[in-house]
């Protein structure tokens, strides 16, 4: 076993560990706290990329290339907040992610997205390159942050390999005249997943996070991707698999409900399950009790703040003490083992869950998770100081 699998295996159960004895936090939105720095279009294309025909902005996975320390800043910023777990910006990082940057549109000529189009995508060296430097790079950024961060404080965290959606659909068809048509082929989708996973794993990745699922069987070429990547290369990660639902509790494009998502993914035994994104943690509530009954892992949430709201200064209308007090009320509850946030959730917002998730544990009683029981720990030194800067009241015990 190599040095990077041993200590991958080592993490992992380190992890395994910690989710038997208390909550998990996982950070929060990478694209809502890079909005923050004020960043241009020329500092996204840098000198690498300052002749790009197309606009490179809103490829935020490319910062990871460009603009290492702003990155860099960002994962600090959350380490420091508390979270356990920090995501790699890379949730289009992908060969068909980065197409939509780097690739004409047949559709602008006259053309069409098809197959045989994805083909040339999946199989062209730039872009497969490029996926893999970007998912490599950004989950040695993670690893140095996360190792400086537990050797200065003593408590281990942890780095997701985030594996994230696409913007093609296995599931349906983008022709409304042609209902069996698809853009591009299962085997087109897990070779570009593929890709991406090895380059997490190189990185340094402790686990894989499949997130933000609207297409199940997206997911599950993602999925089969990871577990022949794990047979072929002999290492194996826990992994985290994160559905987006609808108002109706169903996933948005397969519409799934929470235990038929459950039933498609659980052959992969994940180490935990759940829902992300979608909709504020008020109308995700019912579904993720939904799963929690239904699942035998434990249970993730890291849902947007609120619905969106271009009037709010990150894009959503929920401040960082309102996700406290909703994430605080789920621990409490009994709804989740792993929280954390999604878009419009910066820094300041997962100080606040965390000072609301310790705070329910350390009023003399035990929490009792989804599928573990344990007391929360950290009060005195980590949490007394976030619940004042949240403007929280620490309990009185």
């Amino acid at each position: 076993m190599s040095d990077i699998q041993s200590g991958q295996s080592t993490r992992g159960d380190a992890l395994s560990k910690i989710l038997r004895e208390r909550i998990v936090i996982i950070d929060g939105a990478m694209g809502t706290t890079i909005r923050s720095y004020g960043l241009s279009e020329a500092d996204m294309r840098g000198e690498r990329f300052k002749d790009a025909k197309k606009d490179l902005k809103n490829n935020g996975d490319l910062y990871s290339l460009t603009q290492p320390d702003t990155i860099g800043d960002i994962h600090r910023r959350f380490l420091e907040a508390g979270a356990d777990i920090i995501e790699t910006n890379t949730f289009s990082a992908t060969s068909i992610g980065q197409s939509e940057f780097f690739v004409d549109d047949p559709r602008e000529h006259g053309g069409r997205k098809d197959s045989a189009f994805y083909q040339k995508i999946v199989e062209d060296k730039f872009l497969n390159d490029l996926a893999w430097e970007i998912n490599e790079q950004s989950a040695k950024q993670c690893r140095l942050w996360a190792d400086r961060v537990a050797n200065k404080t003593g408590r281990p965290r942890f780095v997701a390999g985030a594996v994230g959606p696409l913007t093609v659909s296995l599931s349906n068809s983008p022709d409304a005249d042609d209902a069996g048509f698809r853009v591009c082929t299962f085997d087109q989708v897990k070779a570009a997943y593929a890709n991406q996973v090895r380059a997490l794993i190189a990185g340094g990745s402790d686990l894989l996070l499949v997130e933000t699922i609207f297409d199940s069987l997206n997911a599950k070429a993602a999925l089969v991707a990871i577990q022949e990547v794990f047979e072929q290369d002999k290492k194996i990660l826990p992994i985290i698999i994160s559905a987006a639902v609808g108002r109706g509790g169903e996933t948005m494009i397969s519409a799934q409900t929470a235990e038929a998502f459950w039933n498609a993914v659980k052959h992969v035994k994940p180490i935990a399950v759940g829902l992300n994104c979608s909709l504020g943690p008020d109308l995700m509530r019912p579904f993720l009790a939904e799963l929690g009954e239904k699942s035998d892992v434990a249970i993730s949430c890291y849902p947007n703040a609120g619905l969106p709201n271009p009037l709010s200064p990150t894009g959503f209308d929920l401040q960082p003490a309102d996700m406290g007090r909703f994430l605080g009320e789920f621990a409490s509850s009994g709804l989740l083992n792993i929280a954390g946030g999604c878009c419009g959730n910066t820094p300041d917002h997962i100080a606040a869950e965390l000072a609301r998730i310790s705070a329910a544990g350390f009023d003399g009683t035990t929490v009792t998770f989804v599928n573990y029981t344990a007391e929360l720990p950290y009060f005195a030194e980590e949490v007394l100081p976030r619940l004042e800067r949240a403007g929280l009241r620490a309990p009185a015990s």
